[in-house]
């Protein structure tokens, strides 16, 4: 037996770019599984209300700009004033990527660098402070993306800042010894806004390759984000990709 306890199981989660599609998604499930949820983004959409006023002493929501520093913080602390101490993350707000790298601006790097990595880099060490504080052990989700390990034309400062978070989430692991299970959920292509870029053509040429015959859905990731935060695993440290074996 280990000297070290195990991880419990999550039971305040922090959910980034909440509002809708999978971030969304993410929140439902896990407040169907139980878990007391706070989710925000930079608009909180209908949906995510609704969540709210269908569960107000299980639900917070805020409408934060993940790149603010003190609105995070000030979200975290009026989460752990409604609903305890955050004990897991799911770093998931993101902003995607529409030109050739040589087209895209100076301006617009920085901006998907510091949405993508390093705002989510400085979440996860906001909680993480407040989590060992208080002698607390936690999970952190990462949601990351196939384009991290393979190529796609359109999207090269997206792909950079989603290996980052894949490479963040190896190095953190180690750094936690075990305090706490830190892994990424990668993606494959959605049939969604940030998938355009890459045209009808390349996404059907996708699908073909793909065996189980169709794009990912958010409801084919959801419950490897719940496993990772619920169950009790010896997962630590990796990426789980969740594409029908596109990528492989």
């Amino acid at each position: 037996m280990s000297d070290f306890p195990l991880v419990p199981p999550s039971t305040v989660v922090l959910v980034s770019g909440g509002s809708r599609g999978l971030g969304l998604a993410i929140a439902t499930d896990l407040l169907d599984a139980g878990v007391r949820v706070a989710a925000f983004a930079r608009t909180v959409t209908p949906e995510l209300e609704k969540l709210a006023a269908e569960h107000p002493d299980r639900v917070h929501v805020g409408a934060v700009d993940v790149t603010d520093p003190a609105a995070t913080r000030a979200f975290v602390r009026e989460v752990e004033e409604r609903l305890g101490p955050i004990d897991g993350v799911v770093n998931n707000a993101a902003v995607g990527q529409d030109s050739l790298h040589v087209h895209t601006s100076t301006g617009d790097i920085a901006r998907i660098i510091e949405t993508n990595l390093t705002a989510p880099l400085q979440l996860t060490r906001l909680v993480i402070r407040r989590m060992l504080g208080r002698g607390r052990r936690g999970r952190i989700v990462n949601i990351t993306s196939i384009c991290a390990q393979r190529g796609f034309p359109g999207l090269v400062a997206y792909s950079a800042t989603k290996g980052g978070m894949d490479a963040a989430t190896r190095s953190l692991a180690r750094e936690l010894g075990g305090r706490m299970l830190v892994n990424s959920v990668a993606p494959g292509f959605f049939a969604s806004e940030m998938s355009a870029v890459l045209g009808s053509t390349q996404l059907d040429q996708i699908v073909r390759r793909t065996p189980t015959g169709h794009l990912t859905e958010p409801e084919e990731v959801v419950p490897v984000v719940r496993m990772l935060l619920r169950e009790q695993t010896n997962i630590n440290g990796q990426v789980i990709v969740v594409d029908g074996a596109a990528s492989v």
